[in-house]
């Protein structure tokens, strides 16, 4: 059965996917950024509150995924600590000034991550020639690649998503972008074995105080008081939709 990996920006959101029936988390800090590497008190309550595999991303900013020395030592640094923790893997990428796998440092990354299942994120989707990259993530022992085939959404980039799960067994590859319970039939159908998605929704803050003409962001039209979460119920029918029982049966959005 199809596996289903739910983004998650914070313990709680990682529990309520873990107890709806997630099969992974991918652990991240910076939601506007595309996801971060989380800190160390939240590394250490995933370590302490979840049984399900979870996989940390390790990104020192947001942007692109061509990393000063500086940066790339720090990525280093988080993966040891990562791997010192316990965590069965990680979710990292890095790329060169033209686009292609920064080969050199992702050998340096895999050696680091000795032991560890490695998916390369979506800096994928902003590679030159995914073909042949996904040839050389192939030979690094890349266990997973997570793409939206290089389009802004995965179900956009259906095409390159079934090339490339045809052609390959070792990465698996993985869809992600914009993978709803809506659109979730159109992977499983075209033998895509793992997806990848928020299956989240904005709540409003708790907070009754709110300090007016105050921001700490510097994106005017954001609400600071609302808070992304992971949908429990969302994700529950989406693992529902991936079982075997729900074949030929038609998905609605719930």
């Amino acid at each position: 059965m199809p596996k289903l990996e739910v983004c998650c920006y914070s313990i709680d959101c990682a529990l309520t996917a873990e107890q709806a029936g997630a099969d992974r988390i991918e652990l991240c800090a910076g939601l506007r950024e595309g996801g971060l590497t989380p800190g160390y008190g939240v590394l250490r309550q995933a370590r302490e509150t979840l049984s399900i595999p979870v996989h940390p991303m390790v990104r020192p900013r947001g942007g692109d995924f061509c990393y000063s020395s500086r940066e790339f030592a720090a990525m280093l640094y988080d993966i040891d600590q990562i791997r010192e923790m316990g965590f069965p893997g990680l979710v990292v990428g890095v790329l060169d000034e033209e686009g292609h796998i920064d080969l050199l440092r992702m050998r340096r990354v895999m050696a680091h991550c000795s032991g560890l299942a490695v998916t390369f994120h979506r800096a994928f989707d902003m590679c030159l020639n995914p073909r042949h990259a996904i040839d050389q993530l192939a030979d690094l022992g890349v266990a997973r690649v997570l793409t939206s085939g290089q389009q802004p959404s995965a179900e956009n980039g259906l095409r390159l998503l079934r090339e490339l799960n045809d052609v390959s067994r070792s990465p698996i590859i993985m869809a992600g972008s914009g993978v709803r319970l809506t659109n979730l039939h159109k992977f499983r159908d075209c033998g895509i074995q793992e997806v990848h998605s928020s299956a989240g929704r904005w709540l409003p803050s708790p907070m009754r105080y709110r300090k007016v003409g105050v921001t700490l962001c510097s994106e005017g039209d954001m609400d600071e008081f609302q808070h992304y979460c992971v949908d429990g119920d969302m994700v529950a029918a989406m693992k529902n939709a991936l079982s075997p029982s729900s074949i030929d049966v038609p998905l609605s959005s719930g």
